[in-house]
């Protein structure tokens, strides 16, 4: 393809003069600089690095209060029972919907964390990869570029009790899950990854941890994971894994630059400092963590000690970057 006009870059290096030239795809091939005058300014893209889809539809929903001691734990009661009448036709609906908002907004990515697997009654559908299916169909006919993160879930806490019935939907053996995995990276899409997420440390039991990581081996795909979003999961931990989350996973998992951390709220010194020195990423959902209540992300630490933060809209009770970053910067 031809190249562009000579355009103002913002790099990691700075403002750079160049062209671009763009393959069949539209994927960037090579740029070269140029000591023409420029013709305007090109920007990165924004990526959206935490979504839940089907949660756009329930935004507002949890706005008044139904319990005295109203927290992320009432608010989940919400989504459970919303998330229990949805299909893959009624997500692939709410999905398309939030994916135009986004390209909207201004974000031209998106990381779908995707743990609605089943059916309501936590049969799998005929075809296992259904759910997915249609997200992957809702950003295809929307347009916008996909990393998907289907999650693995398989108990209800830290102390490996069973799934209850309202989550069994969501839940996976270990070899049912890389199954999965398996046959949805064998989707030919330019315009879509597929990676790895882990609900939570809680959601997965330690005994699984060392062969669900053996099993992603060396492969170059990201892993994404909750952690430390709220206090009582860092009790939790400390209770039964002796150590706070984030500690026990720089501990016990090779965590580096294929990493998101998502939330990662509550953190002591030394986790900010781990963080930053394995090259992840923390993905930052400042919306929904003031909306839930969740807390503050240290984040001038974190900065200050070189670590790198991405954003995410995550239950979408705003679909902006812009007030991501606003909001972001107020904590």
């Amino acid at each position: 393809m031809n190249p562009s006009p000579a355009l103002r870059f913002l790099t990691p290096a700075g403002w750079r003069d160049l062209h671009c030239h763009a393959d069949a795809n539209g994927h960037i091939a090579s740029l070269q600089t140029t000591t023409e005058p420029v013709a305007g300014y090109a920007l990165p893209g924004i990526p959206n690095t935490h979504s839940h889809a089907f949660q756009r539809a329930m935004a507002g929903l949890a706005e008044h209060q139904t319990d005295p001691a109203d927290s992320f734990w009432t608010w989940r009661e919400l989504m459970y029972r919303f998330a229990g009448k949805l299909d893959p036709d009624s997500q692939y609906a709410i999905a398309s919907q939030l994916y135009a908002e986004m390209l909207e907004a201004g974000y031209t990515s998106v990381c779908e964390f995707h743990y609605l697997h089943h059916q309501p009654d936590g049969r799998p559908y005929d075809d296992p990869a259904a759910m997915s299916q249609s997200l992957i169909a809702a950003a295809s006919d929307v347009g916008i570029r996909m990393t998907l993160l289907p999650v693995l879930y398989m108990t209800a806490s830290f102390d490996g009790r069973e799934l209850e019935p309202r989550q069994r939907r969501f839940g996976h053996t270990l070899d049912a899950y890389l199954a999965l995995l398996q046959n949805l990276r064998r989707k030919e899409n330019p315009m879509l990854r597929v990676g790895a997420a882990l609900h939570s440390l809680r959601a997965v039991p330690q005994s699984v941890m060392p062969a669900l990581l053996d099993a992603m081996g060396g492969e170059d795909f990201p892993i994404h994971i909750h952690i430390a979003e709220q206090v009582a999961e860092v009790e939790q931990c400390l209770s039964l894994r002796g150590a706070r989350p984030v500690r026990w996973l720089l501990d016990n998992a090779p965590v580096d630059a294929r990493w998101t951390l998502v939330h990662a709220t509550h953190l002591s010194g030394g986790e900010v400092q781990g963080i930053a020195a394995s090259g992840a990423t923390v993905a930052l959902c400042p919306t929904t963590e003031g909306n839930l209540g969740d807390g503050l992300f240290p984040l001038r630490d974190f900065l200050d000690a070189g670590g790198r933060f991405s954003i995410g809209s995550d239950s979408h009770v705003s679909v902006s970057p812009v007030e991501e970053l606003r909001w972001l910067e107020y904590g």
